[in-house]
C-alpha cells in the first residue's frame, strides 16, 4: 500500500525526534514540519494539516507538561489523535441488520471500481453469515453485466440482469422482488456510472432509488482523486441520501491520504476501504486502527478478527479441547497451517514495534 510510505515518513519524523537529547522547541518544530510535508505530499487538505500542527502546539503549550510529563509520548499521542480526527468523520455509519432485508445500492462515477466492489462486499457479508444478492442495474457500459455475472459465479451469490432490457429502473425493480421472494437478507443494487457527473446520471440514481427504497446508499470513489473526493462525495449526497462511503485502490495511490480526508470533512462516514483487486483483498475502516497500523503500532483487534475469519467457529471449541488435553496431531497441524495461509502475505498480518513504547 503507497499510504506505507506516509506512515513510514511520518514514523521516522518521530523517532528523529525520540532520538534527540533535549526535546526543545527547535526539535518538536523539525518533528511538525516533517509530517506536515509527509500529509501534503499525500494531498492531504493544507487546512486539515495546519490545523493538527496548531492543536498540537496547543496540547504542547499545556502547562502540565511543565510537571514533568515525557514530552515525547506526549507528542507521539497528540499526532495519533489528530491523524484520527483528520480520517474521522465523526458520524457512525447506518449498518444492515441480519435477518431483516436489507437494500443497498451503490452509486459512483464510472471507472471508480463501482461493480467489483459491490460482489467483495456481498462477499464479505456472505462470510459473516448473510445471504446476499447482486442486482446489475448499469445499462450504461457495456459489459457491466458480465462482469458482475462473472465477479458472482465466482464468488457463488447469485445475481440478476438481463442482456435484453435496457431500462435500469425496471431491472432494479424486477431484481428486488425476486431476491425478497428468495429470503436474502441483502440485496445489492449496482448503478450506472458515468465518465462525469452528469444530471442524467443523478435522475436515474433518483429513479432506481425510488422504485428499489434502499435502506443503504453506499458511494464508491477511487482514492486516486485525492481532495477532488470533497466535491463528488458533497455532489452525490445532494442528488441521493448517500449513508456511506468506500474508498477503491487504496493499494496504489498515494493519493488515497487525500481522499480519506477529504470525504471525512464531508461528514460521509467511510465503512470499507478496497486494497487490491482480489475479492477478500477488502478491508473494513477504522480511524483508530487504520492510523494505528499507519504509525507502526499494530492493529490487535484487525489481526484477531482476521483470526476469527480463517479458523471456522465450529472448528475452534474441538481445537481449544484437544490442546487442552495434550492432543496435538500432524492433522492438527496441517489444518492451522492452512489456515494461516488464508491469512495472506505475513507481511500484511504481523505487528511492527510500537512507537508509542
Amino acid at each position: 500500500m503507497v499510504l506505507a510510505e506516509l506512515g513510514g515518513t511520518i514514523t521516522n519524523a518521530l523517532k528523529r525526534m525520540s532520538n534527540a537529547t533535549i526535546i526543545d522547541e527547535k526539535v518538536i518544530n523539525e518533528c511538525l514540519n516533517g509530517i506536515t510535508r509527509a500529509l501534503l505530499q499525500s494531498d492531504v487538505r493544507l487546512e486539515l494539516v495546519k490545523n493538527m500542527q496548531d492543536n498540537i502546539k496547543k496540547i504542547l503549550k499545556n502547562e502540565e507538561l511543565a510537571a514533568g510529563h515525557n514530552k515525547r509520548k506526549i507528542i507521539q499521542q497528540a499526532v495519533y489523535s489528530e491523524l484520527c480526527k483528520i480520517v474521522d468523520s465523526g458520524k457512525p455509519p447506518v449498518t444492515p441488520k441480519k435477518g431483516k432485508t436489507s437494500v443497498i445500492m451503490f452509486v459512483g462515477l464510472q471507472g471508480s471500481g463501482k461493480t467489483t466492489t459491490c460482489t467483495k462486499y456481498a462477499y464479505y457479508h456472505q462470510k459473516k453469515g448473510w445471504k446476499p444478492a447482486l442486482v446489475c442495474a448499469d445499462t450504461f457500459r457495456a459489459g457491466a453485466f458480465d462482469q458482475l455475472k462473472q465477479n458472482a459465479t465466482k464468488a457463488k451469490i447469485p445475481f440478476y440482469g438481463s442482456y435484453m432490457e435496457s431500462d435500469p429502473v425496471k431491472i432494479a425493480g424486477e431484481g428486488v422482488e425476486r431476491f425478497k421472494k428468495e429470503n436474502c437478507d441483502l440485496i445489492i443494487v449496482d448503478t450506472s456510472g458515468r465518465h462525469k457527473q452528469e444530471a442524467s446520471l443523478f435522475e436515474e440514481m433518483r429513479q432506481v432509488s425510488e422504485i428499489t427504497k434502499p435502506d443503504l446508499v453506499i458511494f464508491v470513489m477511487d482514492s486516486s482523486i485525492g481532495q477532488a473526493a470533497y466535491d463528488q462525495a458533497l455532489a452525490f449526497k445532494k442528488s441521493v441520501s448517500v449513508g456511506a462511503v468506500i474508498i477503491t485502490k487504496m493499494d496504489g495511490h498515494a493519493k488515497g491520504g487525500g481522499a480519506l480526508s477529504a470525504v471525512a470533512a464531508t461528514k460521509s462516514p467511510v465503512i470499507f476501504i478496497g486494497t487490491g483487486e482480489h475479492m477478500d483483498e477488502f478491508e473494513v475502516f477504522d480511524a483508530k486502527p487504520f492510523v494505528s497500523r499507519l504509525l507502526g503500532m499494530g492493529d490487535l483487534s484487525g489481526f484477531m478478527d482476521k483470526i476469527h475469519e480463517v479458523v471456522p467457529m465450529e472448528q475452534q471449541p474441538e481445537l481449544l479441547q484437544k490442546l487442552s488435553e495434550g492432543t496435538f496431531t500432524l492433522r492438527i497441524m496441517y489444518e492451522q497451517f492452512q489456515n494461516i495461509q488464508k491469512m495472506g502475505p505475513i507481511g500484511q498480518v504481523c505487528f511492527q514495534d510500537s512507537i508509542l513504547t
